[in-house]
């Protein structure tokens, strides 16, 4: 007996080796961004059985089978009709500014996706008058209503949207909610969806949660794009969920969400339309590819905003909108102001902004003080000493928990929507950000982030030395991990 014990141990162990070969083999092989692979490394060998565990749900892009083929059918149907917008009167290239023409560029090689001229952007600041315009405009609806949302939280003027958007599906409107199944979580426990579902509205629990399904799809891909859509004229999109800050998590000790969304009309809400239908069919099977838009040709004087709308997540071009905010700062003559509630940057995306503060661009980083997430948290402040020594400013907002994630670059070009300067945004949720070429809404998106500043407290570099040792210890502990938050 005990010889038999010895060979179980002994073959325990071969097993037990040749299991930490093989996922080490795999990341090795597999081509990403190197201090990712480390962290996974590190992650094995500290946690054996638990790393190799972690990295067989968590360590590759897993979309599932079914949704992977789904993508692959829709290419090319997609792709075509993103190429007819190139024959769209909105479609000028040569009267984009010097700062949007790459980034048109880069977006039609990668994506297929042109700018187009003659939308109309209203930034809005305020959730109340975010919630209470998306009301307003469900109450003026008379065809469709597609919308998609990361988190829907029942409560306050969220239940006020959610009644306007049974009404209007009474009086035969159709509609169509795509939501995230982890970040709706108590949304789908609620009573609204029978309500929502017996009214006729068609209701979907995008990526759902399943104990079953942890070793088929990542779990932790999020669908994180927020968008609306109402009768093919009016879009919204932004850094908000559908929440009421007034009833979302009161307990967290962050204070209220602070948000912004754009309302636009014009020829870019069309394709706001087709990434949202892209969504519906990948989680469906269901095709509603819309109508092309109808463009008027801008004339020289006109000062309609040129939009290009950039969606990334699985099925998408690797990493678009990091590269776009990549050569959005190394584009940066004047000044860079970013704010993002998650700031876990990239090599590259640290290295940029670096550089730009190095070659005398005023470069403004605005997170929040307090963040509803601990790790990211502490990996956040492991890059201030380094941020700080190349002459970044980092203001830390105390008005809340800052979630608007913006871009401002000379004040004169922005990037605005759902994407946090944190890997899992850049390189694996769904995401959208438009990139805006008009100055007077850039201006506009400017002012509100000069408001947060003046929320905020300044991080001194000789001040931010002397902080304790074990905030340095704690920090970059987490700074190990920071590829993987």
């Amino acid at each position: 007996m005990e010889k038999f014990y010895q060979v179980l141990a002994w073959a325990s162990l071969f097993i037990y080796w040749l299991s930490i070969a093989a996922v080490t083999l795999r990341i090795v092989f597999k081509r990403r961004v190197v201090g990712v692979s480390l962290a996974w490394l590190l992650i094995i060998y500290i946690i054996p059985i638990g790393g190799i565990m972690a990295y067989l749900l968590l360590g590759e892009l897993n979309l599932g089978r079914k949704r992977a083929e789904r993508a692959r059918d829709m290419f090319d149907p997609f792709a075509e009709w993103f190429q007819r917008l190139n024959d769209c009167p909105g479609h000028q290239p040569h009267l984009m500014s010097e700062h949007a023409r790459p980034l048109n560029d880069l977006c039609e090689n990668r994506l297929g996706i042109p700018a187009l001229s003659g939308n109309s952007l209203s930034l809005q600041d305020s959730p109340q008058a975010i919630l209470r315009s998306l009301i307003d405009d469900i109450h003026q609806a008379k065809s469709s209503i597609h919308m998609e949302f990361y988190i829907w939280h029942p409560g306050g003027l969220a239940d006020e949207i959610a009644t306007a958007l049974i009404m209007a599906a009474k009086r035969g409107v159709e509609i169509r909610i795509l939501l995230d199944s982890a970040g709706s979580m108590r949304f789908f426990r609620s009573h609204w969806p029978r309500l929502m579902r017996h009214a006729g509205i068609q209701l979907v629990e995008a990526l759902a949660v399943s104990p079953l399904r942890v070793f088929l799809r990542r779990m932790d891909l999020r669908q994180h794009r927020k968008i609306v859509v109402i009768d093919s004229r009016i879009g919204f999109t932004g850094s908000m969920n559908l929440v009421d800050p007034a009833y979302f998590k009161t307990n967290a000790g962050v204070g209220q969400w602070i948000d912004v969304m754009v309302r636009m009309t014009g020829p870019s809400v069309t394709v706001l339309n087709t990434i949202q239908a892209w969504d519906w069919e990948v989680e469906t099977g269901e095709r509603y590819l819309p109508r092309l838009p109808e463009c008027h040709v801008p004339s020289v004087s006109d000062d309609a905003d040129t939009v290009q709308v950039i969606p990334s997540g699985p099925g998408m071009p690797d990493e678009i909108i990091h590269q776009v905010l990549l050569l959005s700062i190394y584009q940066a003559k004047e000044s860079v102001v970013i704010t993002t509630p998650y700031f876990v940057p990239s090599e590259n995306l640290l290295h940029a902004m670096k550089a730009a503060a190095q070659r005398g661009v005023a470069v403004d980083l605005v997170i929040p003080d307090k963040n509803d997430s601990l790790m990211v948290e502490w990996a956040s402040r492991s890059f201030f000493s380094e941020l700080l020594n190349a002459g970044v400013r980092i203001h830390r907002f105390h008005g809340g928990l800052l979630h608007t994630k913006s871009v401002v670059i000379d004040r004169n070009h922005c990037l605005i929507g759902t994407v946090n300067l944190d890997m899992r945004s850049l390189w694996l949720n769904f995401e959208v950000t438009l990139a805006v070429d008009n100055a007077e809404f850039t201006q506009q998106l400017n002012w509100v982030q000069q408001e947060y500043i003046k929320q905020s407290t300044r991080v001194r570099p000789e001040e931010w030395e002397k902080r304790p040792i074990i905030n340095k210890l704690v920090e970059q502990f987490f700074y190990m991990f920071s590829p993987l938050l």
